[in-house]
């Protein structure tokens, strides 16, 4: 084969970059060591949804990269939801300042640069940080998302799926961590032993297991993140008064101790999006561009409900016009399934150092397509700042690989001052909505309410309605003293809990679900449900043939958003 001249290399990439509709910009090509600003980079706004991967080793520029693009889709009207892991992404929301060696980066590769903010609404997990809280009811939640957090087995997982069923079934809400203890501490109980045996599938060791793991989590803190008000997803799809898009950025200070928590939670956010969001088809722009970095945190130990579920909502979520782009070191991080769904690549630095890099190093070059770059000596010796491209032109075909001298953000590459972040939150018009945590009634109530009723008269009102549809409960303070007893075995300590005390005013319950339960507990799905570990609810859902099958049917994580259900 000829060996192509520098001009010749140069032409295929112009060629190769000239598009017709809107793009991001995204650098100037560097071809046999020359910067060549003539020679742009650039991705088509219209195939941000068909999905993407910025990889890179640490201290490559992967957040510099997310950050630049974040900006533009801003500007081009499109929202974009970032996970700030690190602090630097609430930047965006302060003006950059001008330098002689900005200005020198900016010319040599035809960047047109000035300091602008942009619009950003900061989160932050059950309020763990200075963002608005997002929280997560545990039936929206799902098996299957929770199962990875509780780091279930399979067996289990199953079970577990077979739980929100029972409660499903029984109208028996599942807001927070208490609310599915006390049903799991129901079904293990003398009083409802009938009901764990029309189950089936659910052993009582099983189901002891699974609260145990339920116990641990509430010590270590995690029952703030489930609860109500439930964030609602459609909140990331906004724009602001000026037609920019809204920056989600989505507070993650301690990631390092809960990193399958939030990585998971990520995850519910887009499977909330996915079953809510109409189908779209082929748009100019993507309603929402959705940025998971620290991808690998996803697919660890991931079972293969976890993993079948990740690579359906990727493949699907685009024809609704979402476009994901996975964040992490190497493309070796990510299953076959989801990276061959990934069009647009941009590919910083690795590095070699082990045999173990080395064969990332080469993994990562065979994803490539061919090129006039040698890619295994290109990406090793790459500058920070310079990434490797390819992504996916308006005809659907890959564009040619391109080291790029990647833009400058606009906006400051780093955290925003602590005063801005809160007068801005302070002035959202989410924090009325969410701020404040509300416990309604729930599985809990309805269950302890039961109890009561059943020991002693029946006064009427709220308890008897509190446990319409549940069947026979607990003790609310019985259930405490297990949860008591179980975590002080895990732990080795005296709990954190504190001794039963009377029970607050409840917020007023909240609206009945349209769909009733009929007959006993769980009488007329018994024969369905026996032996159903690992066939999960969507079979058992088809299996049934009903519409009761129908109503029960989850998402494709086992999410089921209460604005769904309503």
């Amino acid at each position: 084969m000829a060996i192509k001249s520098t001009a010749d290399k140069v032409a295929t990439i112009q060629k190769g970059y000239t598009l017709e509709g809107p793009t991001i910009e995204l650098g100037a090509a560097i071809v046999d060591g020359e910067l060549h600003k003539d020679a742009p980079v650039r991705l088509p706004l219209s195939m941000m949804n068909r999905h993407g991967l910025v990889a890179g080793a640490t201290g490559t520029g992967k957040t510099v990269t997310l950050h630049m693009m974040a900006e533009q889709l801003s500007t081009a009207g499109v929202p974009v939801f970032l996970a700030d892991i690190k602090g630097d992404l609430s930047g965006l929301a302060t003006a950059a300042a001008g330098s002689e060696k900005l200005k020198a980066r900016t010319d040599s590769i035809g960047q047109p640069w000035s300091g602008k903010t942009f619009p950003v609404e900061f989160l932050a997990l059950g309020g763990d940080g200075a963002g608005i809280p997002v929280r997560s009811t545990i039936t929206s939640f799902g098996p299957i998302l929770l199962s990875r957090v509780m780091e279930l087995n399979e067996t289990q997982e199953s079970s577990l799926q077979l739980v929100f069923h029972f409660a499903d079934k029984n109208n028996l809400e599942l807001i927070d961590l208490k609310d599915l203890r006390a049903v799991i501490q129901f079904l293990t109980s003398d009083e409802g032993k009938d009901e764990l045996e029309n189950l089936g599938g659910l052993s009582k060791s099983t189901a002891g297991v699974i609260l145990r793991e339920l116990v641990t989590l509430e010590a270590q803190g995690m029952e703030k993140f489930f609860g109500e008000p439930e964030f609602d997803t459609a909140e990331l799809l906004r724009t602001a008064p000026d037609g920019r898009g809204v920056v989600t950025c989505l507070e993650l200070p301690t990631l390092q101790t809960k990193p399958m928590l939030f990585s998971t939670f990520l995850m519910w956010l887009l499977a909330d999006l996915f079953e809510d969001l109409p189908e779209a088809g082929d748009l100019d722009k993507p309603k929402l561009v959705f940025f998971l970095d620290e991808a690998h945190l996803l697919f660890n130990d991931a079972s293969k409900a976890f993993l079948d579920a990740i690579t359906t909502t990727v493949r699907l979520i685009r024809s609704k016009g979402v476009g994901i782009f996975f964040v992490t070191q190497t493309p070796k991080d990510v299953p076959a399934e989801v990276l061959g769904q990934l069009a647009n690549r941009v590919q910083h630095a690795l590095r070699a150092f082990t045999p173990e890099d080395a064969k990332a190093l080469k993994a990562t070059v065979s994803t490539f397509p061919m090129s006039d770059y040698d890619l295994e000596e290109t990406l090793t010796s790459a500058g920070i700042g310079e990434a490797v491209i390819t992504v996916m032109n308006e005809k659907g075909a890959p564009t040619p690989v391109a080291l790029t001298r990647l833009r400058a953000p606009e906006s400051v590459m780093g955290p925003s001052e602590n005063a801005l972040i809160a007068s801005t939150v302070a002035g959202s018009a989410l924090l009325a909505k969410y701020g404040t945590a509300v416990d309604n009634i729930s599985a809990y109530e309805k269950l302890a309410g039961r109890a009561a009723a059943s020991t002693g008269p029946n006064t009427g009102g709220s308890a008897a309605e509190a446990g319409s549809g549940a069947g026979t409960g607990l003790d609310p303070n019985a259930v405490d003293a297990d949860a008591r007893r179980i975590e002080e075995e895990i732990l080795g300590r005296p709990s954190s809990r504190p001794a039963p005390a009377p029970e607050p005013e409840r917020a007023p319950q909240r609206r009945a679900q349209q769909q009733e339960s009929g007959g006993g507990m769980a009488g007329d799905l018994a024969g369905a449900l026996g032996g159903a570990l690992g066939g999960g609810l969507k079979s058992m859902a088809r299996s049934l043939g009903t519409q009761l099958g129908r109503e029960l049917l989850r998402g494709v994580f086992g999410t089921s958003s209460r604005r769904r259900r309503r």
